[in-house]
């Protein structure tokens, strides 16, 4: 239960922070995002392997270093934590006086794309630093984690709004940042990446098991 408790939380903070930083016009939102990711990766690290991500947990399952049975919950976990988050935001902003922006998706094949590169990015990423037998005890995987999302956000948050995560994906969309039926977009995205994520370091590593 500690596990679940762990990425509920973790996943609370990073959505919360997605929502006011950018509904409250922060004037650099995916630091604060890759900062608030990188603080509660290194808090729950230890406990659930800090994953805050649906697409992270459905690679690390893949590469065999999270229970299938853990996957589910882990997925309910971030889900609900994303959920509560952007309903405590939205209140916080509405009180606070600050109305949210839709987000709007120009190209849906370039969305898709810029969700598939970033999110394979960032479970990449979170396999060499923080499950590899080589980098194994290392003290900057937290760091290196938050910094990829911080980089994906600036790179093409333009182009798809920069979730690289089906657990913000719902949280922006219940804030009003993302449009519903442009929900699938991440979805499919999301969890591709981390799939091919998965297949790349499994061919890269074919020893670390």
């Amino acid at each position: 239960m500690n596990k679940y408790i762990t990425e509920f939380i973790g996943t609370f903070f990073l959505v919360f922070t997605i929502g006011c930083a950018v509904i409250g016009g922060a004037s650099i939102p995916p630091l604060a995002i890759g900062a608030a990711l990188m603080v509660m990766i290194y808090a729950g690290g230890h406990i659930s392997g800090a994953h805050y991500n649906p697409a992270v947990t459905l690679a690390v399952a893949l590469r065999g270093r999270c229970a299938m049975k853990d996957v589910a919950p882990y997925w309910a976990a971030q889900i609900i934590g994303a959920s509560l988050a952007a309903l405590a935001a939205k209140y916080l902003m509405h009180e606070g006086g600050h109305d949210p922006k839709m987000g709007e998706i120009a190209s849906t094949p370039a969305a898709l794309l810029a969700e598939f590169l970033f999110t394979f990015a960032l479970c990449y990423v979170v396999l060499n630093v923080a499950t590899s037998k080589t980098t194994a005890g290392n003290s900057y995987y937290g760091l290196a984690i938050g910094m990829t999302v911080m980089t994906g956000a600036f790179a093409v948050g333009g182009i798809s709004g920069g979730a690289f995560n089906p657990a913000v994906a719902v949280g922006a969309s219940l804030l009003g940042l993302f449009d519903w039926h442009n929900l699938w977009i991440f979805l499919v995205a999301n969890f591709a990446g981390g799939a091919a994520a998965a297949g790349v370091f499994k061919l890269n590593n074919p020893s670390d098991v």
